[in-house]
């Protein structure tokens, strides 16, 4: 009996009441956040500086909250696996998640009777998500250069000055290209681009350094070795050192080398002016071995690893690859290269591309894109800043969130924003159940929930729907257009994709498609077991 916990246990509505009460709680703190006169949350928290944080980031707003009831508490835990879901898939789009997974559980409240299946209903409801992705994408279009700003900068929380900055950072990159966020050294924000491949280590020893100002080694027109052996004796490589030396050729080797193979190495550089370099191998474990083979194929050489029993000894001057240029600082290496992408190259990114589709963890998510940014040659960083700590919080927030928005933009392309696009496909629900109860409901549910975005963004602007849609209401048709909406931020009804309030696709389906799961989650939820809480003193 040394496990034993005692448990509490909650049924039917009363179990439902205490799950919706804490969906309200929470989504009330996150969802005025919502939209371009979305309010800032201050949170109190110790895993940030002064011990508070102030933000506009769903995802954020909502992982800083649980609450003392533990029932509401684990619908607190469902609402942040939508958000989380929905951020680590797309980025952004966490606060519609968490607003859609209410408006679906407030609806279906309302409209779930006795005489309803809930089973069969909800059944029902998740069949429609093919048709909403299809609706969603008929209304889509792809992205060019003069949208990648209006994305970038309604995801920043309409920062036209960050979302210059982001749009700017991505046009150099490319699509191909991976864009950084990183904290800025001072109050300035600002973005570089490196044209290369980045590794996360310097020069072994400073006696390469060929640059006394900036402590950097640089060579031109560069051969390079890569390889996952410990080279312990510098005869290993004399077939491809011989010939680099007598031809007066700069060699850059990518792999751990004994002491003895360095210092020979390096009393070479100062003795005999040989133009040499090492650096150790970047990452570990498995990243280093795939980490080193996207090298090596960037480059054109070939990967000499244990893994596949290669031997270092038989190495010749047609393995190596070369580079423009390498630029070895002390923590970090930038390997220059103005070659064409191979066909084999495009094939890496393209498997890499499917492989990031298939995982949902983010560290790894994160890994392949450092990976696809190496074999594209095309690396952006953001350095974001602040006149204090807290700014410097909430904007890294902001930015964060719009640069994984743009990327999800380039993947799939845009769709008109402001809630319009789902209120629009809402309107295309039609109802063929040919009387079936649990499908009438199920559409019903469907079409009040999928409004409430658009509505939640006017009601935080203080604005009145009916107002704002005039002209589509008194039209003859009196329905809603896929691209003619109301700008909050500009008060001004028109063309969304020309006026640049617009949303990705990938957001729009993944915070639908999380929302659905988990809404449909608790509306199927009849009874619940958690611990049984003492009460102090007893």
């Amino acid at each position: 009996m040394s496990n034993y916990i005692p448990k509490d246990l909650s049924f039917d509505e009363s179990a439902r009441a205490r799950l919706i009460s804490g969906i309200t709680k929470i989504s009330k703190a996150v969802k005025s956040t919502l939209g371009p006169r979305g309010k800032t949350v201050l949170i109190e928290s110790p895993n940030h500086t002064n011990g508070i944080t102030i933000t506009k980031d769903g995802v954020t707003v909502a992982e800083s909250i649980a609450l003392l009831d533990p029932v509401e508490n684990l619908s607190i835990q469902m609402m942040k696996d939508a958000a989380r879901r929905t951020a680590n898939a797309a980025g952004d789009g966490t606060t519609t998640a968490i607003v859609l997974t209410e408006a679906l559980i407030k609806a279906g409240e309302e409209h779930i009777t006795s005489d309803n299946n809930v089973t069969e209903l909800v059944r029902y409801i998740k069949s429609h998500i093919p048709f909403l992705f299809e609706a969603l994408k008929k209304c889509s279009k792809q992205i060019n250069d003069d949208r990648l700003k209006d994305v970038a900068t309604i995801s920043s929380n309409n920062d036209s000055f960050l979302g210059g900055i982001i749009a700017d950072a991505y046009k150099k990159v490319g699509r191909n290209g991976i864009v950084t966020v990183e904290n800025s050294m001072n109050h300035e924000t600002y973005a570089t681009i490196t044209n290369g491949i980045k590794v996360a280590r310097g020069y072994s020893s400073n006696l390469f350094i060929t640059n006394q100002k900036n402590d950097e080694c640089i060579l031109e027109d560069v051969l390079i070795l890569v390889c996952d052996q410990e080279i312990s004796n510098i005869l290993q490589i004399e077939n491809v050192l011989k010939p680099i030396i007598q031809q007066n050729k700069k060699l850059l080797i990518i792999g751990s080398c004994s002491t003895n193979v360095v210092n020979t190495l390096a009393a070479n550089v100062v003795r005999n002016g040989l133009k040499l370099c090492n650096i150790i191998p970047p990452n570990f474990g498995y990243k280093q071995h795939e980490l080193m083979q996207d090298i090596a194929l960037s480059v054109g050489g070939k990967y000499f690893s244990e893994k596949t029993g290669d031997d270092l000894s038989l190495i010749t001057m047609s393995d190596l690859g070369h580079a423009d240029k390498i630029i070895a600082g002390k923590n970090q290496t930038v390997i220059i290269k103005s070659d064409q992408m191979t066909s084999e190259i495009e094939k890496r990114i393209a498997e890499l591309r499917v492989q990031q589709e298939n995982t949902d963890i983010v560290s790894d998510r994160e890994f392949i894109n450092e990976r696809i940014a190496s074999l594209s040659g095309s690396i952006g960083a953001i350095y974001v800043g602040g006149n204090s700590d807290v700014e410097q919080k909430e904007k890294f927030d902001r930015v964060e969130d719009a640069v994984c928005a743009v990327r999800s933009a380039l993947e799939e392309g845009i769709v008109a924003g402001a809630g319009l696009s789902l209120f629009y496909v809402s309107e295309l629900l039609g109802s063929n159940g040919k009387g079936n109860k649990d499908f009438e409901t199920a559409i019903k549910i469907l079409k009040q929930a999928l409004k409430i975005p658009l509505l939640q963004i006017l009601e935080n602007a203080g604005l009145d729907f009916k107002e704002c849609y005039s002209k589509a209401l008194n039209s003859k048709s009196k329905k809603i257009s896929n691209f003619k909406g109301y700008d909050v931020k500009n008060e001004k009804y028109g063309d969304m994709f020309k006026m640049g309030v617009i949303d990705p696709l990938k957001v729009t389906k993944t915070a639908l498609q999380n929302s659905i799961s988990v809404s449909t989650t608790i509306l199927t939820t009849n009874a619940i077991v958690t611990h049984a809480r003492v009460e102090d003193g007893k």
